[in-house]
C-alpha cells in the first residue's frame, strides 16, 4: 500500500484536542493514515504505510515515551523503514517526524511547536513549508487550522500526481456523539476531484449538527419564540395544535420528533435556553419546501 500524501499531526494547547489531516492521490486515505487518542497523541503513517505504527505508536505514547523515541522504536523494528514516513505529536505538544531514505521524491518533513508536517511524492518542498506556515499562523479551532494547512499545501502543488481523497480527524475527551467516545470530528472524503474543498463542506455541516453553540446563539425560551416554533412545526407537518405560544405535551413531542428526524438532537437542551440554530434550520427548511412547491 503506497500511501503517498501530505499530512499534519497537531495538538491544541488551549483545548487539549489532538488531530490529523491529510490529502492524497490515493483512494480513502482516511482508512490508513490517521490515528489519534484523546489525552495520548496523534499519528500519521504513510508511504507504503505500515498501519501498525498507529496503534503501536499510541500505545508507546501512553507509556510516556517522547514522540522521537516512539519513532525510533517503530522504525528499528520495521525492515521496510526506508520506505516509511510518519509524524507523531503527543498530548504535551511534543512532536517528531520520520522520512525514510527511499521515500519517493519530493519527500520530507517539518516539525514545529505542537505539530509535525510530512509528505512524499510532492510537487516540491514548498508544499510542506506552506502547510507548516499556515498552521503556525492561522487562528481558530484546531480543525480549522488543520484545514487551512491542507489548503495551503495544495496551493503549492500538493501531491504531484493530483488529488483524490482527504481526511480530518480530531479527538478530545468525551467529544464524540453523545459524549460516549473521543472522536469529536471524524470526516473522510474517499474519492472526489477536489477532496479538500469537499472536506471543508462536510466540516461545515458537522459544525451545524454537532458543534456546541456560541453564547450569542442561546436565547431564553419565551412565549413568542414558542409561538414561532409552533407555526414552523405546523408548516412542516409535525404539529396539529394552535400556534398560541403556550407550552403543551403535544408541542414538546412534535419539537422533539422534528429534531430527532432532522439530526438536530444534539442541540436540544435541559435548561431554559434555546439554540437559535434550530430556528434557522427550520426557517430554511420551510423556505426550501415552498420554493420546491
Amino acid at each position: 500500500m503506497r500511501t503517498s500524501t501530505f499530512s499534519i499531526v497537531a495538538y491544541d494547547l488551549g483545548t487539549g484536542e489532538l488531530g490529523v489531516a491529510a490529502q492524497s492521490k490515493f483512494l480513502a486515505v482516511g482508512a490508513a493514515v490517521p490515528w489519534a487518542k484523546a489525552g495520548v497523541g496523534a499519528v500519521a503513517t504513510q508511504s507504503y504505510a505500515n498501519t501498525t505504527y498507529g496503534p503501536e505508536g499510541l500505545k508507546l505514547l501512553a507509556e510516556g515515551l517522547h514522540p522521537q523515541e516512539v519513532l525510533e522504536r517503530l522504525t528499528a523494528a520495521d525492515p521496510g523503514r526506508d520506505l516509511r514516513q510518519a509524524g507523531i505529536v503527543d498530548a504535551k505538544g511534543r512532536a517528531a517526524a520520520f522520512t525514510g531514505a527511499k521515500c519517493l521524491p519530493w519527500a520530507g518533513h517539518l516539525v514545529g511547536e505542537n505539530f509535525a508536517c510530512q509528505g512524499n511524492i510532492l510537487a516540491s518542498g514548498k508544499v510542506v513549508e506552506a502547510m507548516a506556515e499556515a498552521f503556525a499562523k492561522s487562528r481558530g479551532t484546531l480543525a480549522e487550522r488543520l484545514l487551512s494547512a491542507l489548503f495551503s499545501a495544495q496551493r503549492e502543488g500538493g501531491d504531484r500526481r493530483g488529488q483524490q481523497s482527504a481526511v480530518l480527524l480530531v479527538v478530545k475527551e468525551k467529544g464524540g456523539y453523545g459524549g460516549f467516545n473521543d472522536r469529536y470530528i471524524d470526516l473522510r472524503v474517499d474519492d472526489h476531484p477536489r477532496p479538500i474543498e469537499e472536506l471543508k463542506r462536510i466540516y461545515e455541516l458537522h459544525q451545524l449538527y454537532f458543534a456546541p453553540p456560541k453564547p450569542e446563539e442561546l436565547v431564553p425560551f419565551t412565549e413568542d419564540l414558542r409561538r414561532e416554533l409552533q407555526k414552523l412545526l405546523i408548516s412542516l407537518g409535525y404539529f396539529k395544535g394552535e400556534a398560541d405560544g403556550k407550552p403543551s405535551k403535544e408541542f414538546d413531542e412534535a419539537f422533539f420528533n422534528f429534531c430527532g428526524t432532522e439530526n438536530l438532537e444534539e442541540h436540544l437542551r435541559k435548561d431554559d435556553k434555546f439554540d437559535l440554530r434550530i430556528l434557522r434550520y427550520m426557517e430554511g427548511l420551510v423556505k426550501e419546501r415552498a420554493w420546491r412547491g
